[in-house]
């Protein structure tokens, strides 16, 4: 285990950029007009940004230093887990401290909307880490897979579930009762469970992809 800790903080520490531009998006976002977006739904940018540097820039430098993929994958895992809990603990507490200050305007917080804050506010922050640690797992998986045929296979398949649901009434509401199910819910138990358990199926299906990558 000594060697993967090792490899979650080398994976923490080549991730600054993905810190730096969230840092300043957080920071200098600013909105006009009654409702504006609370800057702490900004740091969820740092869970989007920081699987492609994980993919495209950490694997191949580690595993040139040594690192096998294993510690690797189980580092990444590790790493999206805490970054999760940071992105939460910093979002909540933006939601909690900072916007009230602006009493001119009314700040929308992606907690309140997806509904987690109806469960208190403590629950509410763990079904957001929960969600974004989802989001990131599926976003490493998905980018792993890009130099392989199956990794464009999944591309296509999920820009043709785009077009194609979102025009058709009936299959728009699969597709929204799909969101409603891993985002806009309000059910924290089924919230939750939903989000572990599709990140536990991303995480097998990445391993595999992982035990066909070459550099």
């Amino acid at each position: 285990m000594r060697s993967v800790f090792a490899i979650v903080k080398r994976l923490i520490a080549s991730n600054k950029i993905s810190f730096i531009l969230t840092a300043l998006v957080v920071l200098c976002a600013t909105s006009s007009g009654e409702a504006v977006l609370s800057n702490g739904n900004y740091t969820w940018l740092l869970a989007v940004l920081t699987p492609f540097f994980f993919v495209f820039y950490d694997f191949t430098k580690l595993i040139h230093l040594g690192a096998s993929k294993r510690d690797y994958y189980i580092g990444c895992l590790i790493s999206y887990g805490f970054l999760a809990l940071s992105i939460s603990l910093v979002n909540t507490g933006i939601h909690l401290w900072i916007d009230p200050v602006y009493p001119a305007q009314t700040v929308i917080n992606l907690m309140d909307v997806c509904k987690w804050t109806e469960n208190g506010i403590a629950v509410a922050g763990f079904q957001q880490m929960f969600f974004l640690l989802l989001v990131m797992i599926f976003l490493h998986v998905l980018l792993s897979m890009q130099p392989h045929w199956y990794g464009w296979l999944t591309d296509a398949v999920l820009v043709a579930i785009i077009c194609v649901f979102t025009p058709i009434a009936p299959l728009r509401a699969v597709l929204a009762g799909f969101f409603q199910l891993i985002m806009l819910n309000g059910n924290a138990a089924m919230h939750t469970g939903i989000c572990l358990l599709l990140s536990a199926a991303l995480s097998c299906g990445g391993l595999v992809v992982l035990k066909k990558t070459t550099l």
